[in-house]
């Protein structure tokens, strides 16, 4: 991407590549909240190149050729390793979930969209990450709960980040983190909880647990099988 061409229409890998800039930005305190949302929001909204550049120009080394060009394909949308057909394979079936004196649930095999509101008055919700697959690598989920609830359940493997407020109520993250998977989607789990809460809980997936059950039952029988031929 250069600065000769700012008209040249822009490409999904240049609006995702300066979302993550921004996204670095805003974990080393150099952009504060609502500005991430600000530019952020005017990224996905771009239409050329010339639109994307002031984004960015003012943080470290941004606006050059190598800043707004595809990364190397270990770090573009589609990530590494197992999240490689998690992220960037098709459009978002869900951007948005709402209640009131109710609840209501994302959970299983979806796909988040980059921006995503939830909402719950006087009610409850659930938004479960762990089978679901992600429009774009970058995700920021507002969570809005008012005299209600809201729990959000993510692997321990991935990258998220919180960064709520709360009044009279909580909002906060729970559960043991492990070590972040390669290409792992980056989230940002932000929002407000009125005499409410928002949990952010971290939990094995099903098939991992099924997996460890496995092991332990395996392991269980290679005993039982060794103490009989002591005896």
């Amino acid at each position: 991407m250069t600065s000769e061409l700012p008209e040249m229409r822009a490409s999904d890998a240049e609006r995702e590549r300066v979302a993550e800039l921004l996204r670095d930005a805003l974990s080393e305190g150099r952009i504060d909240m609502e500005e991430f949302d600000t530019r952020l929001d005017a990224t996905y909204k771009a239409r050329t190149r010339g639109e994307l550049q002031p984004l960015v120009r003012d943080l470290p080394a941004a606006g050059s050729t190598a800043d707004l060009t595809p990364a190397r394909s270990s770090d573009t949308v589609e990530g590494a390793g197992r999240w490689a057909t998690w992220i960037g394979r098709g459009r978002a079936t869900s951007r948005a979930a709402f209640s009131m004196w109710g609840g209501f649930n994302r959970k299983g095999t979806w796909t988040v969209g980059r921006r995503f509101h939830a909402f719950t008055m006087m009610g409850g919700g659930q938004i479960d990450l762990r089978e679901a697959r992600f429009e774009g690598r970058q995700a920021t989920i507002r969570c809005f709960a008012l005299m209600g609830g809201m729990h959000v359940v993510i692997p321990p493997d991935m990258d998220v980040t919180v960064r709520g407020l709360s009044l009279m109520g909580g909002f906060g993250e729970s559960g043991e983190t492990t070590e972040m998977s390669p290409g792992s989607p980056q989230v940002v789990i932000t929002g407000f909880a009125l005499m409410g809460g928002v949990g952010v809980e971290r939990k094995m997936r099903s098939a991992e647990k099924r997996r460890l059950k496995e092991e332990r039952k395996k392991a269980e029988l290679e005993n039982d099988r060794l103490r009989k031929e002591l005896d």
